[in-house]
Formats: C-alpha cells, sequence, structure tokens
C-alpha cells in the first residue's frame, strides 16, 4: 500500500491514449466491480481491492446508485445514499449524509482504500436505470435533467480533490427520450462545474454500442467507451474499436465490458459460459485494434454474489483468481514494455487474414510490430514497415506471459509463421522487433 498520491489523469497531446500529469503512459487495465459500495463490507473491499493490486489492475469500475436496487435497498451497513423528498420519492438532491457511518462515508473510504492500492476508480454516479429503467432494470426512474445537475455537482465537490477518480456517465442504457439525454448532459455539467478538467469523463453505453454513438460530439466526453458486450461467443470488438478510431474529432477508446468471464453466453446459461479464451481474444482484439487500455470483467465479481446458481455460477471471492482475470496482466505487460505514444492499429501488417474465430489483428510503433492469433493458425506477415535492415521473431505467449524466440529475418517480403500450437485457447501474439 502507498501514501502517495497517485497522478491525476489526463487524454495525451495525439488524443490516442491516457497519460498521467507528468506525461507518464497510462495503460488502462480495469476490472468491473460495480456492485463494490452497495454490496461489500470495509473488510471484504480490502480482500478485493488487495487481489486486483496483485494481479496488476489499475482502474476499477464501480457505481454509486448500483443496479441491485441500489436506492432503496440497504448498503452492507444498513444505509441508503438518498433521502426521500416530500413526495416521498428517493431524491438525488438529497443524499442522506446522516450520521458518520452513512453511505457516502463508506464510498470515501473505498475511493481512498483503492488509491492506497494504486487504483483508479471509474466512478458511474448512477446506474442507467435510474433514468431509464427499461424493461430489466430495477429504477426508480428519479433523474431529470436539473437534479442530475445538482447531483452532479455535489458529487464534484466531495471527490475533486481526489487524484484517482474517473467519471463514468451513461450505465448499460440507451439514449431514447429527451429527458435521457438532458439527464446525461446535466451530470456532466454538474460535475464540470465543480472539477472543472482537472478529472476525466466518459459514458458506460448499452451492450454492442459505443459512447460515440450518442456522445462523441459532447464536448465534455474526453475518451470514448465501448461495451462490446455478452452476446455472440465469436468476438468482433475490434469493429467497434476502428469506428471510434476513425472518428473526428480524435478521442481515445477502449472496449470497458467486453464478455465477462464465467457469463452465461448470449445470458443464456443453456449455451455455456465464456471462459478465459474469450475474455483474452476480445482484450487484445480491443487493444491491437487501437484501443487505449481494455477491461476485465466476471460475472460473479460485478455481482458480488454470494449465492452461486446457474446463472452466477460461484461466489464472488472464489472467481478473484478465475485464470482469465490473472492473464490478463501479461497483455499490460507487453505493451508496457514497447514504446507506448507511437502505437497504431496496422492490418497491413497480416498479409492474408481470416474470417470469423480466426480473424487477426496488428499494431505497431517505430520499431515493433504485433500480430494476435486467437487460434494459433498459421499465418503470413507483411514485413517491411520499419527503417531496419532486419527483424527480430518472436512468440509471446497470452497465458503466461512468457517470451519464446523465433529468429531473425530480412525486413522485406511476406514471412510464414506457424504458432507453436493451435485450436480453440491456443492463442499467440507474433512480437516483431526492428534491429539494426
Amino acid at each position: 500500500m502507498s501514501t502517495t498520491p497517485l497522478q491525476r489523469l489526463k487524454v495525451s497531446e495525439n488524443k490516442r491514449f491516457l497519460v498521467q500529469e507528468d506525461g507518464t503512459p497510462f495503460f488502462w487495465l480495469g476490472d468491473t466491480a460495480w456492485e463494490l459500495f452497495h454490496k461489500l463490507s470495509r473488510e471484504e473491499a480490502d480482500a478485493y481491492l488487495s487481489n486486483r493490486a496483485q494481479l496488476k489492475f489499475n482502474v476499477v469500475q464501480a457505481v454509486a446508485l448500483a443496479e441491485f436496487d441500489g436506492v432503496a435497498t440497504d448498503s452492507h451497513y444498513g444505509r441508503q445514499p438518498l433521502k426521500l423528498n416530500a413526495d416521498g420519492q428517493f431524491d438525488p438532491t438529497l443524499p442522506n449524509l446522516d450520521g458518520d457511518d452513512n453511505y457516502w462515508t463508506h464510498v470515501d473510504h473505498i475511493v481512498d482504500l483503492a488509491a492506497s492500492y494504486g487504483l483508479y476508480i471509474a466512478f458511474l454516479p448512477t446506474w442507467g436505470d435510474k433514468y431509464h429503467q427499461a424493461a430489466f432494470g430495477k429504477g426508480p426512474e428519479i433523474f431529470n435533467g436539473d437534479n442530475a445537475r445538482v447531483y452532479g455537482r455535489w458529487l464534484g465537490e466531495r471527490y475533486g480533490s481526489r487524484t484517482n477518480i474517473i467519471w463514468v456517465l451513461g450505465g448499460d442504457r440507451s439514449l431514447i427520450t429527451r429527458n435521457h439525454f438532458e439527464v446525461n448532459n446535466g451530470l456532466a455539467a454538474g460535475l464540470r462545474e465543480a472539477v472543472g478538467d482537472s478529472q476525466l469523463i466518459t459514458f458506460h453505453p448499452c451492450g454492442n454500442s459505443s459512447s460515440s454513438h450518442h456522445m462523441h460530439h459532447e464536448s465534455w466526453l474526453d475518451f470514448n467507451m465501448i461495451q462490446s458486450g455478452h452476446h455472440a461467443q465469436v468476438r468482433e470488438n475490434y469493429k467497434h474499436i476502428k469506428a471510434d478510431y476513425d472518428k473526428l474529432p480524435v478521442k481515445p477508446t477502449l472496449d470497458a465490458e467486453p464478455a465477462y468471464e464465467d457469463h452465461p453466453v448470449n445470458f443464456n446459461a443453456s449455451n455455456g459460459y465464456f471462459d478465459q479464451a474469450d475474455v483474452r481474444t476480445g482484450a487484445y482484439y480491443g487493444v491491437f485494434a487501437g484501443g487505449f487500455g481494455t477491461t476485465y470483467g466476471h460475472h460473479s465479481i460485478w455481482s458480488m454474489t454470494t449465492e452461486p446458481g446457474p446463472y452466477f455460477i460461484m461466489t464472488w471471492q472464489e472467481a478473484l483468481n478465475r485464470p482469465g482475470a490473472a492473464q490478463m496482466q501479461h497483455l499490460r505487460a507487453l505493451i508496457e514494455s514497447h514504446s507506448f505514444l507511437d502505437r497504431v492499429p496496422d492490418q497491413s501488417l497480416i498479409a492474408d487474414n481470416f474470417e470469423g474465430a480466426n480473424y487477426m489483428v496488428a499494431t505497431r510503433g517505430e520499431h515493433f510490430g504485433m500480430i494476435y492469433s486467437p487460434n494459433g493458425i498459421p499465418f503470413r506477415a507483411s514485413l517491411g514497415k520499419w527503417k531496419a535492415d532486419r527483424v527480430q521473431a518472436s512468440w509471446f505467449d497470452p497465458r503466461s506471459g512468457e517470451y519464446s524466440s523465433i529468429c531473425d529475418y530480412a525486413n522485406s517480403g511476406d514471412v510464414t509463421f506457424t504458432p507453436p500450437s493451435s485450436g480453440r485457447g491456443s492463442d499467440w501474439v507474433l512480437v516483431l522487433t526492428a534491429t539494426e
């Protein structure tokens, strides 16, 4: 644990990445803990955050007014976040601050505890069902543009001094009515009034969508956030990333909700569950296609499940060390071991690509290139992309983080590479390093 404050984050000069205040590149390796504030005790939160820090996560996504009836049901300590107004309705302008052990002092504690572990909080003021209940939400719908602005300003005043906060609006809902837009713009306006540009703001969209669909041109949106989601088992989130990457004005983007590990495929347990291979593919696809990071999720951890069944198949404690979670640190290490701010997506590194589940993605910088093969199928790489005579080739194992050298090649023409193994779960990264 550290007593040194985390640096605030900002958008890089080239608008493709996030960096710290001193310009150090920041690779977002997030974890999804939507119910963190609402369901866990302080001791449980400590156990969770300690584990995530050990696994090299540096962002945790959590919600103040949580999805599981987070307005009307008690926290672990029997407290609720809001008071009732004169009409008997929960009111976002009336945060319940009664007593020293209120809901918000618990949130304060977790935010500060996260900082001590080197973790940023991607902080959702509310889940989307509090303004757009839809058929699958608990609600109640309590927001309009005016009270959202008041609530956003209050949150900004309370947490603006924290250096480990990134604000995330939205909350898994499409925006359909005028009020849906007014609520999110109201929250953003209130936050900006309190924190100015000292904290970043983004938007968490509904499934199979990006914040860019509704919010790309809003001045308050610092970067785009994608939820590629939990429907089809074949990952195609690289399409979302590319669509965002190509938009103007240029803004950073990442997939902040690809398929969760052990989540039922298409929300139906009879289809089976996403596994570590799905998790890795979603992460490498998203980053290599141009994302500045990725977010992992486990179905039992975002929900903080304590009573497992066919839909949430284990407790959150049992899920802490699932293989997909432990393997995410290898992606972070791979990206951080190469030059950062010059990295771009570049599919021209791949001479002949495949379709569907075998689709490959490529990225490169001034002195390196990487190609991700999700199933270890032999492929041809196109060299000649760097100002060097030769290229050293290695295999990187996304399961272990280990490298194995191949050999070096003349920096020209197409070369066939055969990964060390093939089949489902045998994903590999070809790492190419320019040499004199």
